[in-house]
C-alpha cells in the first residue's frame, strides 16, 4: 500500500510539472503572437498560437478569432469566437469579437442577434446600444434607432457621436425642433463637425 501511495503521489507530481510546462508554452506562444501582430505579421502570429491550440481554452480561441479576422479569414474567425462563446456563454468580449467577421461578411441579422444577447447580460452597454442605433438608422427604422441612441445619450449626455446620430434620427422623423437642439449640442462637443452644421443648414 505504501508503494502504491508513493507511486500515486509521484504520478500527481509529474502531471503537475507537465501542466506547468504546457502553460509556459502557451504563454510564450501568446507573447510571440503579440510581437508578430505588432510587426504586421498577422498570419505568422496566427500560426504561432495554433501550435499550442486547445479547443476548450477560452483565451486561445478568443485570440485566434481576432487574428483570423485580421488575416481576412472570416469563417475561421467565427468558428474560433463561437468556441470561446461556448466556453464562456455570458462573455461580452467574445460576442463583441464575433460581430467583426460577421459584419465583414455582411451578416447583419446575425450581428443584431449577438448584440441583443449582449444586452441581455449588459443592458446599459453603450457601445452595443450605439451600434444598434446606427444599424437601425441605416435601415431607415428610425423608431428603433431612437430607442437605442436615446439610451446612450441619457447615460452620456455630452457624447458627440451619439448626439449627432440622435439628431439625424430626429430629423428623419420630422422632429425638427429636437433635431436642432441636438445638432447644436453636437457642435458644442465638436465645433468643427461638418455633419452637424449640414443638419442645421437643412433646418433653416
Amino acid at each position: 500500500m505504501v508503494i502504491l501511495k508513493r507511486l500515486f503521489i509521484a504520478g500527481l507530481f509529474l502531471l503537475s510539472v507537465q501542466a506547468v510546462y504546457a502553460q509556459n508554452d502557451v504563454i510564450k506562444a501568446f507573447q510571440q503572437s503579440y510581437l508578430l501582430e505588432k510587426s504586421g505579421k498577422n498570419k505568422e502570429a496566427l500560426d504561432a498560437l495554433k501550435k499550442v491550440y486547445q479547443e476548450d481554452n477560452y483565451e486561445i480561441n478568443l485570440r485566434l478569432g481576432w487574428l483570423s479576422y485580421l488575416s481576412g479569414m472570416f469563417t475561421e474567425s467565427i468558428a474560433y469566437y463561437n468556441n470561446a462563446i461556448h466556453k464562456m456563454p455570458v462573455s461580452v468580449e467574445a460576442r463583441l469579437g464575433i460581430v467583426l467577421p460577421l459584419s465583414a461578411m455582411g451578416n447583419w441579422n446575425q450581428v443584431i442577434e449577438q448584440y441583443n444577447k449582449i444586452l441581455r447580460v449588459d443592458p446599459q452597454n453603450t457601445v452595443v446600444n450605439y451600434r444598434l442605433g446606427v444599424i437601425y438608422y441605416e435601415r431607415k427604422q428610425y423608431g428603433k434607432a431612437e430607442t437605442y441612441l436615446k439610451k446612450v445619450v441619457n447615460l452620456f449626455p455630452f457624447d458627440h457621436d451619439s448626439l449627432l446620430m440622435l439628431a439625424w434620427t430626429k430629423y428623419r422623423q420630422g422632429d425638427y425642433n429636437q433635431a436642432k437642439v441636438l445638432f447644436n449640442k453636437a457642435l458644442m462637443a465638436d465645433p468643427y463637425d461638418t455633419s452637424a452644421k449640414k443638419g442645421l443648414s437643412l433646418l433653416k
